[in-house]
């Protein structure tokens, strides 16, 4: 996999994101997490919901699907989850992003 990040994001604890072929790195709030996240491979994000979402797309695309209804984001762009909306969608192998969630606990360190 190709280095997206510098050294000072790849210090950062590495966040267990349970998705094939995932790479994350967390920036801990007191009630939020900035997730810096990269993919090697193709993966199909399930249905879920969870706090409110924003991202940033550095690098790659991904389909998203909002409310029933699908988007496709690539590099530059940014879009927006409320909270508890049903989400799913397709990442390609290349993306990057940073993502903030409004939830100190969505993801775990590894």
């Amino acid at each position: 996999m190709a280095e997206k990040f510098p050294k000072m994001i790849k210090n950062l604890p590495e966040a267990n994101v349970p998705l094939d072929g995932a790479k994350a790195y967390l920036s801990q709030g007191e009630n939020h997490q900035v997730i810096f996240m990269e993919f090697e491979k193709d993966v199909e994000l399930p249905e879920h919901s969870h706090e409110a979402q924003w991202e940033y797309v550095l690098n790659g695309m991904v389909d998203l699907w909002v409310d029933g209804i699908k988007k496709t984001y690539k590099k530059g762009d940014t879009f927006f989850v409320p909270k508890d909306v049903k989400h799913s969608g397709k990442i390609f192998a290349g993306y990057s992003s940073v993502a903030f969630f409004n939830q100190k606990d969505r993801y775990k360190k590894k």
